[in-house]
């Protein structure tokens, strides 16, 4: 068990249904640390039903975690950085699109908005990706994150080499863990695996 008591943790949902569940049983894991959970969710992650749940019930599912109303709009995100609201940024998961957009400072969702006004406090971000063409036109974007202070990922891996040669998806395992590093300025190694 890690100790994150108290810790402040924007847990912040994009659009990679197929891993929600991951995240959800993480979302759980940090709380029963001690780790305080700030809801935020992109608009396509709280408002697209698929396969793997309606929109409805997994907005429903992340208060239930976390205890608190999502963060759902721009102006609810807006605040977290000036109020102080947290102390780390987790992004999990994170898709290619939205690792573009942190990538060239881009600001149009609710998700982007939560980790632009937390970065002003020069505090940890930490990246779960979950996307099938990271290993294509998005890898330039994920680089040029991988140099950009106060970013951290969760250990990454190729879920289906043969079926999906680009996609890559994070080792949801190690998300305590890599929290844990970035609260220490470092990147939890290896990175690849």
């Amino acid at each position: 068990m890690h100790d994150l008591e108290g810790v402040k943790i924007g847990f912040v949902m994009t659009g990679s249904f197929c891993t929600f569940t991951q995240a959800f049983d993480q979302a759980e894991y940090l709380v029963s640390c001690g780790a305080v959970l700030i809801p935020v969710m992109s608009w396509n992650a709280s408002g697209i039903s698929t396969r793997f749940g309606t929109a409805k019930e997994q907005c429903q599912r992340l208060e239930d975690i976390a205890n608190h109303k999502i963060i759902m709009t721009i102006e609810d995100a807006e605040p977290i950085g000036p109020k102080n609201m947290t102390d780390l940024m987790l992004v999990e998961p994170c898709t290619s699109n939205t690792v573009a957009k942190l990538a060239l400072s881009i600001t149009d969702s609710p998700a982007t908005m939560a980790v632009k006004s937390h970065l002003r406090g020069q505090k940890p971000v930490v990246l779960a990706i979950a996307s099938n063409d990271s290993l294509a036109g998005s890898m330039k974007h994920l680089g040029l994150l991988f140099h950009t202070k106060y970013y951290y990922f969760v250990p990454i891996r190729q879920d289906d080499a043969e079926k999906k040669p680009t996609s890559l998806v994070a080792d949801f395992s190690k998300t305590a863990d890599t929290i844990v590093s970035a609260l220490n300025g470092k990147q939890l190694q290896p990175v690849l695996v």
